[in-house]
């Protein structure tokens, strides 16, 4: 049925996306969500009060969880300076195997955190997947690199042989994170495991409409060894508790919109301490004239619709080569349509739900105004509540033009615009001509002239022939935004140097740094200059 609608061209196509059917027998919010779990879970926050999350597959209450509020946070910090120091002296070996011990459990018990995601995002079991996969790749990444990231590293000294140098790497103590709702296991653990096995404690702040899967994960990384008072979890309305979570870490990591990034950075910069941000991102991807036009309509799919758009290296804008636009749009469209939605607990469903009605309220006021401006619907652009509150089908647009919001703005949904051009640096300018620089995608034949086009886009990652995976999941290579998509990297030496402080220790050995065996000032001076001349022409650095 699938193939079958994917050749269809746009004429014969169904006019809405049709619906995955829920299978018998599929698991519920109360199969999973058990008093029993509950229980174990909420032992990981530290919080006096009681909020809750909801489920997007119906809008209904999913748990009651504890709320945590100002003197909580510093309960919290206080938990985990107390437990800090005794883990910055455990070897880093035996740091990194409980990284390589949770990458197993989390494999094997892949199921539980599935059905948790996809109850608190409502996105599709297989875009959740791609967050177990993300998140193994790291803890093995980690888990078998850290200690040569992290290893003291010899230089040559001021005076060679006489200066001993080493360069050693010291935890920064107690790092504050603040983790975003779309991708709840990846941007909460995936992003606190190399602040773990460089020497911190991490006090966490996941959004409560996604508490569940990182607590899930703080419960499994606890099994795999990691000392529970390390990890300490609040849960709290972000203006209430996010800000005492950067008044008081040592270091923060932050993920979410631009707009709130900028507070987090202001907040960290008045107590000079560090913050690594992933803000917002309107990604371009660029289908080249000599693209392959069906892997390219298959590749935007991917790389504009998973987790229903709601991705920050997600593709919201698409410039297409004019001499193959029409059979681009043509192919892209028919697929688009075939789309399968759903929200059960099971794989078949090829996208889901918005999170929230906020979401869903923002999608439809950037279509709906984007049409009444003159843009043209290709497929979509309609909300689907007969599949749940907040599901709204993929949808492209065409004719987009400023001053529509759809245009320069984050939409964060399953919307994306197409645009044609003609020549090549038309499509590198306007794909840069947005305040934003976090992801971009290249669509090529000749693997050259991919690589030419990727250096001159201002994004920290491009992927060629994909949209985002390729990249993101390259883990020994450093991923992050450029201009106001943030600061800092994840992933590589970046990503775990950052979560720590570096510190030089030179020694000193036989002759001080000083006038010595009979030299007065005028001769240790020409001493000194005959030295630094010589060890120019031996090529020392």
């Amino acid at each position: 049925m699938r193939h079958t609608l994917a050749l269809m061209t746009d004429s014969q196509a169904p006019t809405t996306n049709p619906v995955v059917p829920v299978p018998a027998g599929v698991r519920t919010a109360a199969n999973v969500v058990t008093p029993e779990v509950l229980a174990q879970l909420i032992r990981g926050v530290v919080g006096s009060g009681q909020t809750s999350n909801h489920t997007p597959a119906t809008g209904e209450k999913l748990a009651d969880l504890p709320e945590s509020t100002p003197e909580d946070v510093a309960e919290a910090f206080a938990r985990a300076r107390a437990a800090q120091p005794v883990w910055a002296a455990t070897p880093v070996r035996e740091r990194a195997a409980v990284l390589l011990r949770f990458h197993d459990l989390l494999l094997e018990r892949q199921a539980e955190v599935l059905d948790l995601i996809q109850l608190e995002t409502g996105k599709a079991r297989l875009h959740a997947h791609e967050e177990v996969q993300a998140v193994a790749v790291a803890a093995r990444h980690y888990g078998r690199k850290a200690p040569s990231y992290l290893r003291p590293r010899r230089h040559t000294g001021a005076v060679p042989v006489l200066t001993k140098v080493t360069e050693q790497r010291q935890p920064r103590g107690v790092v504050g994170q603040i983790a975003p709702w779309n991708y709840p296991l990846e941007l909460s653990v995936g992003d606190a495991l190399p602040a773990f096995v460089a020497g911190n404690a991490v006090v966490m702040k996941p959004d409560t409409e996604t508490a569940l899967t990182a607590l899930w994960a703080r419960d499994l990384l606890v099994e795999a060894g990691l000392p529970a008072g390390l990890f300490q979890v609040v849960l709290g309305e972000g203006p209430v508790i996010g800000p005492e979570v950067v008044e008081r870490g040592d270091y923060i990591s932050f993920t979410g919109s631009t707009r709130t990034g900028r507070e987090v950075a202001q907040r960290a910069a008045s107590r000079l301490v560090g913050a690594s941000l992933e803000l917002g991102g309107k990604n371009a991807m660029l289908v080249l004239h000599d693209a392959d036009v069906e892997k390219a309509a298959a590749g935007a799919v991917r790389a504009c619709f998973s987790t229903a758009g709601q991705l920050c290296i997600s593709i919201e804008r698409l410039y297409v080569h004019e001499s193959i636009a029409d059979a681009f749009v043509e192919r892209f469209v028919a697929r688009t349509k075939a789309m399968r939605l759903g929200s059960a607990l099971a794989y078949g469903a090829d996208m889901g739900s918005l999170i929230s009605e906020r979401q869903l309220t923002t999608v439809t006021s950037h279509v709906e105004e984007a049409v009444a401006k003159g843009a043209t619907v290709l497929a979509g652009g309609v909300a689907r509540p007969d599949i749940g509150p907040y599901f709204y089908e993929p949808t492209i647009l065409e004719g987009v033009e400023a001053p529509m919001s759809v245009c320069t703005e984050e939409t964060f949904g399953p919307v994306v615009s197409i645009y044609r051009f003609g020549d090549e640096d038309e499509a590198v300018e306007l794909a840069n001509s947005t305040p934003y620089g976090l992801n971009s995608s290249v669509w090529t034949r000749d693997g050259r002239r991919g690589h030419a086009i990727a250096a001159r886009l201002r994004t920290g990652t491009v992927n060629i022939n994909e949209g985002y995976a390729p990249a993101y999941g390259s883990v020994r290579a450093p991923m992050g935004g450029m201009k106001e998509s943030g600061l800092g990297r994840r992933h590589g030496s970046e990503g775990i140097l950052k979560f720590t402080e570096v510190q030089t220790v030179a020694q000193q050995r036989v002759l001080p740094m000083a006038p010595s065996m009979g030299m007065d000032d005028e001769k240790y001076a020409a001493f000194m200059t005959r030295s630094l001349r010589a060890l120019k022409a031996f090529r020392l650095r």
